[in-house]
């Protein structure tokens, strides 16, 4: 397989017809279709279904396409682990985590960074839904859990802990909790069925002390910041990881030595960018944060 029919192959696939392949390989249709149709005679079998409105992949097109976009992808990393392998600080740097995390914890503490280094330009990539690093959808990720792809560095980062929080107002109409049992005489806010994952034992708080049967929460969040939303409002007790209120002076924690499930979080990023500085820049910064904020107390 020739790497230049490869590399025709693989922008037609992407483009979808021969016509939009030719403008962005800046090659006439016939040339591009002849390289093609030579990558299909070589192999001895058709890559697309040719029809009027486009080109569809065939089964082995399929196949060969995803085996193209791989190394594609692995020279794109290699290109840019190359360019930012000097010592340069400046350009973009791609950050991906937790909605609650990134809004709460992380976007007040990136002043500081951005003004020792105002090259590095920071793009904050927000979401429970976990974005491919190893795509390179983002440059790095600060993750709940390790990775476990092979090809991933991860650095631990800090130990998050749970503990149960209420708002003062809230405890001045119920009362204040001096057992663990008390929980069941007031009104739970837990997470629903979309919690995040792959996260455990979020709701911890429906059967602490052993309850049985599980108390009934009266408001269920899929979102941490919606949980500490409520718990501001005077809704009811919830159980919120501390990095979350550790600033926050409209909630305390009650229960203080009852003790939730901990998850260590980790600065992830791809084998391939381990010498960008950037990256090392931006991780030393957040571990000298954790260090210094008490993050998990």
């Amino acid at each position: 397989m020739e790497w230049d029919k490869l590399r025709t192959f693989y922008i037609v696939a992407e483009a979808g017809s021969f016509t939009h392949a030719s403008e962005r390989l800046n090659l006439s249709q016939s040339a591009i279709s002849r390289q093609v149709q030579g990558l299909e005679d070589s192999m001895g079998f058709p890559l697309f279904h040719r029809h009027p409105r486009g080109l569809i992949l065939t089964e082995q097109g399929e196949t060969l396409h995803k085996t193209v976009s791989d190394v594609f992808v692995k020279l794109e990393r290699t290109e840019a682990a190359l360019k930012d392998s000097r010592s340069e600080e400046a350009g973009q740097l791609n950050v991906t985590t937790t909605v609650a995390f990134g809004s709460t914890w992380l976007v007040p503490h990136l002043r500081d960074f951005m003004e020792e280094h105002p090259a590095i330009k920071i793009n904050l990539l927000l979401s429970d839904t976990e974005i491919d690093i190893s795509m390179r959808e983002s440059d790095v990720a600060i993750r709940f859990h390790a990775p476990h792809q092979a090809d991933l560095i991860q650095r631990p980062l800090a130990m998050v802990n749970y503990h149960i929080y209420a708002s003062q107002e809230y405890l001045d109409r119920k009362g204040n909790l001096t057992d663990v049992r008390d929980l069941d005489d007031h009104a739970i806010v837990s997470y629903g069925p979309e919690a995040p994952r792959p996260l455990r034992d979020l709701n911890w708080i429906i059967n602490a002390g052993g309850a049985e049967p599980p108390r009934d929460p009266v408001l269920q969040v899929n979102n941490v910041y919606g949980l500490l939303q409520a718990v501001e409002c005077g809704v009811g007790l919830a159980a919120l990881p501390d990095y979350i209120t550790q600033t926050n002076d409209r909630v305390v924690r009650v229960l203080p030595d009852l003790e939730g499930p901990q998850f260590q979080t980790y600065f992830v990023y791809p084998e391939e960018l381990r010498n960008v500085k950037r990256i090392a820049l931006f991780r030393d910064f957040l571990i000298a944060q954790v260090e210094s904020a008490h993050f998990s107390e």
